[in-house]
């Protein structure tokens, strides 16, 4: 049986970066009960990454197929920047032209959105300036329970360590991520909870922002 590489992203990665982000979306719901368009949803969650800073991603392969991934940046302000100026505005254009504007469910999804904005459920304090770097991990679910995560984070942050990056924080609403973060030495830097889901899941979610420090400059 052959093992699973670790390396960095490569543009052929790209198709199963996407395949895995869809899959590993809303707490593994089923994602159709929320976006049902894989096109728009991979977009949201990957296309910076892949696309304007692929430098900074990792890639797990096993057979020439990507069984995991780090996407990331190493400057949080700049994702953003890019994403609003360049990515958004295209893929909204994108989402009417294919009709997605058009699908009840998906308006379902962006009123409970909506009303988790309004109820001040996004708001999270800014943790650039010490943490300037963000990621986001996910492993397909037949590899899991491998120790593959944890050799993801290490060589990401042995990448992130040898960019002189000062610290990383993330986003999840995964109660087995958090207990995961914890143990690999990241910091629980913020906690909160999210309604958005619970019209599909009967529930509250979590939401937790971890952060580690790496010694590089601020």
């Amino acid at each position: 049986m052959s093992e699973i590489v670790i390396r960095r992203f490569d543009s052929k990665d790209r198709d199963g970066v996407r395949r895995i982000s869809c899959a590993t979306s809303f707490l593994e719901e089923d994602r159709r009960l929320f976006i049902d368009d894989d096109e728009i949803l991979a977009d949201a969650l990957t296309l910076y990454y892949t696309d304007h800073e692929p430098a900074s991603c990792l890639a797990a392969v096993k057979d020439d197929q990507v069984v995991g991934y780090i996407i990331g940046t190493q400057d949080v302000p700049r994702m953003e920047k890019v994403f609003s100026k360049q990515i958004l505005p295209k893929l909204i254009a994108k989402a009417f032209w294919r009709g997605f504007f058009f699908r009840a469910r998906a308006w379902r999804f962006f009123i409970h959105i909506a009303a988790s904005a309004l109820k001040g459920e996004f708001h999270v304090p800014r943790f650039s300036t010490e943490y300037p770097a963000m990621l986001h991990i996910n492993i397909d679910k037949g590899h899991r329970g491998r120790q593959l995560g944890r050799r993801l984070i290490e060589h990401y942050m042995d990448f992130l360590k040898g960019q002189n990056v000062a610290g990383v924080h993330f986003g999840t609403m995964s109660e087995g991520a958090k207990v995961f973060f914890l143990k690999a030495g990241f910091e629980l830097l913020h906690e909160s909870k999210r309604s958005y889901l619970k019209y599909r899941t009967g529930k509250d979610a979590p939401f937790y922002v971890f952060g580690k420090k790496l010694g590089g400059d601020a």
